[in-house]
């Protein structure tokens, strides 16, 4: 008995060590991103987005849809497709500027495999969507995030 519970604390340490371990060997920039999507995540949930799908990637195609979420918009249900830009200051440029053509190019391909990838059953024709951009900004002295939420970005450039 005593044994198990010295097994499980030492097992429990071990992960924790690990866990840090790993995390500091991420780039301190690809933390930020990180935090970045998942608060952008819980910021349009509480907007009404239902998300289904995070890192959406194809094996086909370059780029990364960062979120995918159905929200109501006039009483129809849009399919929207979220990048999100996060930054630590607002200094050189707007995080939104970042989504530049070539971006935009690689996005609209992997939107194209999404859509693609829905089954006809269910969709018989392609639904209503949108490409969104969101901003999130850590910015010092702040203690919480800031968003800027850009509905109907132009994918098509």
């Amino acid at each position: 008995m005593l044994s198990g519970r010295i097994t499980q604390a030492v097992l429990h340490g071990l992960d924790r060590l690990a866990r840090k371990q790993f995390i500091e060997s991420i780039p301190a920039h690809l933390r930020t991103g990180r935090r970045g999507e998942e608060d952008a995540y819980f910021f349009l949930r509480k907007r009404g987005y239902i998300i289904v799908a995070r890192n959406f990637r194809t094996a086909r195609h370059r780029g990364e849809i960062d979120l995918i979420g159905w929200v109501k918009e006039r009483g129809e249900d849009v399919l929207c497709f979220v990048e999100v830009k996060t930054r630590t200051t607002r200094d050189v440029k707007p995080a939104h500027a970042a989504v530049d053509r070539k971006k935009r190019r690689d996005l609209r391909v992997v939107i194209r495999d999404y859509l693609h990838s829905l089954p006809r059953r269910q969709f018989p024709e392609t639904p209503r969507w949108r490409f969104d951009v969101i901003t999130v900004y850590y910015e010092a002295g702040l203690a919480h995030p800031t968003f800027e939420l850009f509905q109907n970005a132009a994918i098509s450039s």
